[in-house]
């Protein structure tokens, strides 16, 4: 199913891999960025970057339950690994000093649950270097 779909960002043909240790949101973001995206699972971060040494993504959505109080170091070494690539963590709504903190573990961004469509396309074609259209919502009187 095709939701929105820009047809030219259907056939740019960028990777990117969804790991997280929850099946639920993993499943989730993939049919999100499905669509548009070549977007792979994993439930743990060897199994990515095995598979990125032969396909490498420039996009790596992280889930946080896997780097809980680790995250500095999976992000190094996934920065290690795969030069270039954006990280994007998962995680639930976060506090200003947490925010804070992920991001200067050198994560690219934040994606906070409950995840939508609009929002999860936004963050991901932000990171992605896409050209993003400016939604102004209608108000009903």
């Amino acid at each position: 199913m095709q939701i929105g779909v820009d047809t030219q960002r259907a056939v740019e043909n960028k990777r990117i891999f969804v790991v997280d240790d929850d099946e639920v949101s993993g499943i989730a973001l993939q049919f999100m960025l499905a669509d548009e995206n070549e977007t792979h699972v994993f439930e743990a971060l060897d199994a990515a970057l095995d598979k990125a040494s032969a396909w490498p993504p420039q996009l790596i959505l992280l889930g946080r339950g896997l780097c809980v109080g680790q995250e500095a170091a999976l992000i190094a070494r996934i920065k290690a690994n795969l030069a270039g690539v954006k990280i994007l963590l998962v995680c639930d709504a976060c506090s200003a000093p947490d925010v804070a903190m992920l991001r200067a573990s050198g994560a690219d961004g934040i994606l906070t649950r409950p995840l939508d469509l609009a929002s999860v396309r936004r963050k991901v074609d932000g990171q992605l270097g896409r050209r993003m259209s400016l939604g102004i919502p209608l108000v009903v009187l």
